[in-house]
Formats: C-alpha cells, structure tokens, sequence
C-alpha cells in the first residue's frame, strides 16, 4: 500500500464547491390583522396605500387582502406584482361579480387573522387609527370599532356640500328606521372581530355599498361598539365606487333590515323597479292614447312593451348589477324578460280573477294579482334571464 503522503487532502480542498446555500427567510408570524380593501380602478393607488399601511403598522403583524372587482386599469396585476415580494399582501380578483358590499364579505370570510378591517384604497381613511382600533378589539372592550366622522376629533370637511347632505339624510335615516345607536353607521372604515363577522354573513346582502349598516343592522344591538375619530381625506387617484343609484340601493338596503330580511334587499328592488314601470306603462298608453290616438289595444301594448323594456334597463343596471349582462347577452336577456313577463301578466290576471271571484273587492284582487305577477318575474329572471354564470 502507497504510504499517504497528504496529496488526497490538496485535492479535495482545491475543488470548486458550489456554494452554501443561502440561509431561509425567516417565516412571518400569523397575521394578526387582516386589512380587506375593496377596488376598482385603484391600481395607481395600490403602491401608495402599501407604505402607508407600512409606516402605520411596524410592531403589528398583519396582511393586505385586496379584492378587485376585474379592474380595466389592471388593479389586479399592481396589486399582484406587489405580492410577488411581500408576502403580506394577497389579490382577490372577481370576475362578473360588483358591489363593494360583496367584496368585503369575501375579503373578510378569506381572511386569516383574528380581526379584520375594511378600508378603502383611496387613502381618504386613516391608517393610522388601526392600531388604536386593532387594541380596542384585543382588549376585549369592542367588538366592533368603527372610524367616525361624525363625533368630536372627527371630521368629513373634503365632502362636498351635495355629498354631505346626503350623507347625513342618509345616516339619519338609519338611525331612525332601523334603531341604530352609533353616530355614523355609513362609515367604510371598521374593523370586526373575524369570528363575530363570520356568524353575521349569512345573513349580509352581497349587493350594495354600505356593508357596516348591514353589519350594524343584522347585529341587531348584539356587538359590541366603540368609535373613535378620524378625519376623513380626499381622493388623490381613482374613481369613486358610488354611483347614482346609490340612494335607491340605500333604501332596499334598509327596508330589507326593517323586515328581518324577510324580503331580500334584491327583490325590493326588483319590485321598486316595477314601480317606476308601472308610472312608464301609464305615461306611455296616455301618450299613445292621446297624442299619437293609437286604438286602446294598441296603446296598452306598447306602454306594456315600453314599461318591460325600462324595467329590464333598470333591473340590468341596479337590481343585478354585480350579474350585469354585456355585449350579445343584453338582447338574450330582453328577449327572455319579455317573456318572463308576459307568463307574469297571465299568473297576475289569473289570480286577481280568482281573488274577486271570491271576494268581489277590486283593489285587493288588484294587488294579490299584482304581488303575483312581482313574484313569478322576479324569480323566473334570476332563473332565466340574470342567471348566475
């Protein structure tokens, strides 16, 4: 045996190792908040609201959940890169889905730690109250804490004079339908314990904006509350989420609370929408009666065809909103409508005939067939007409 005489050891220690690798990043803790940010068209806004959230919350675990309702400016795809190297934040991209209201509940119920805030990414609300709202919360004081404007500290100067009115017609609206104690229940700043929200959501309507009244309202006195002031500031990028047809969205919202959700705020306002088709058909056979001295057969179908027709406009942009039908599929959905509601016109008739028949009162075989005819068009559209895609 060849005596060793140390060359193995030079070999060895003269080759070209990979190098170690490098040491793992050490794994975040559990997010102890989660911050649900509802979006649309907010993507130069994203990047901002990150350091922000960043600045305000050093000591405090948390994660950004941003839900975008498919975004044109491409929101979804900010929000992703931004994700790529920071594994606080995570997109939740919704495709032939809208409404603030919905993508907070999905925000909330996707969320991971044991309270959650809702906050929008226009960067009007205050980050830096989450660290006073998420210690309220642990501290077991609230359940609920709500960012106010509306009491002492607190401020909503950037509203416009319109805005402002509304604003507050519309809160105090709430307070007295629906019984409501806080001082601004149509705040989109809060944060909720997890658990207590996730008992509260099946009864929540996806639809809509104001999803602190429905928190508040479906509650019904059993959380509890604490406010604390901010100063509500105003939007740098984007567009607003509000709409002209938020009012009419408020009061379906409300009138649903105020029977316990025994009518679905959808319905009241596929029935308010029948409404206004009832004044369009009237209007409609005067003109044709009147002016143009159509024959009564004549006129009636056309205030009938015109009445269905800004029905289903209506129904398309405010009632189903969040199913809105586009390009082809708007004449599939008119051509169905009308079909549904010429079978509802028959069901309408046919039961005002045997309400009289047995009670010969014309105005009360008049809305039994009327409540029929809401009925039957109501839930033949969502089956054939607005059907979930």
């Amino acid at each position: 045996m060849p005596a060793f005489d140390g060359s193995t050891q030079d070999s060895i220690g003269n080759l070209d190792l990979p190098p170690a690798p490098a040491p793992l990043e050490r794994p975040r803790p559990a997010p102890e908040l989660s911050i649900v940010v509802p979006t649309f068209n907010e993507r130069e806004n994203i990047p901002r609201l990150v350091d922000t959230l960043k600045a305000a919350l050093p000591d405090i675990a948390w994660e950004l959940i941003v839900v975008d309702d498919n975004s044109p400016d491409g929101t979804a795809e900010t929000a992703k890169q931004i994700a790529a190297g920071d594994s606080r934040i995570r997109c939740i991209r919704r495709i032939g889905r809208r409404g603030l209201s919905g993508a907070c509940i999905e925000g909330i119920l996707a969320s991971s730690a044991q309270f959650a805030a809702v906050m929008d990414a226009d960067l009007q609300h205050d980050e830096t109250q989450l660290p006073k709202m998420l210690s309220l919360l642990q501290s077991g004081e609230a359940e609920l804490v709500i960012g106010s404007r509306y009491i002492e500290g607190g401020s909503a100067e950037s509203f416009n004079r319109h805005r402002a009115g509304a604003s507050a017609l519309a809160t105090e609206v709430a307070k007295r339908v629906l019984s409501v104690q806080v001082a601004d229940p149509m705040s989109g700043f809060f944060m909720i314990r997890r658990d207590r929200f996730e008992q509260l959501a099946p009864e929540l309507s996806t639809q809509g904006f104001k999803i602190l009244l429905d928190v508040i309202a479906t509650a019904r006195g059993e959380l509890r509350t604490v406010e604390v002031p901010f100063t509500f500031g105003s939007r740098l990028h984007g567009e607003s989420k509000l709409d002209s047809m938020v009012a009419l969205d408020f009061l379906g919202l409300v009138l649903a609370k105020f029977t316990n959700d025994v009518i679905s705020l959808r319905f009241l306002l596929f029935a308010m929408v029948g409404g206004t088709g009832l004044l369009v058909h009237l209007g409609t056979l005067f003109v044709a009666l009147r002016v143009l001295e159509f024959p009564f057969p004549e006129a009636q179908a056309a205030g009938a065809l015109v009445a269905m027709t800004t029905n289903f406009i209506l129904n398309n942009f405010l009632t189903y909103r969040d199913q809105r039908l586009k390009g082809f599929a708007i004449l599939r959905g008119l051509l169905a409508f009308y079909l549904v509601c010429s079978v509802g016109l028959l069901a309408n008739v046919g039961v005002a005939f045997s309400v009289y028949d047995q009670e010969p009162i014309w105005w009360l075989a008049g809305a039994a067939g009327a409540l029929m005819g809401v009925v039957w068009n109501y839930a033949m559209s969502g089956l054939f007409v607005w059907r979930k895609r």
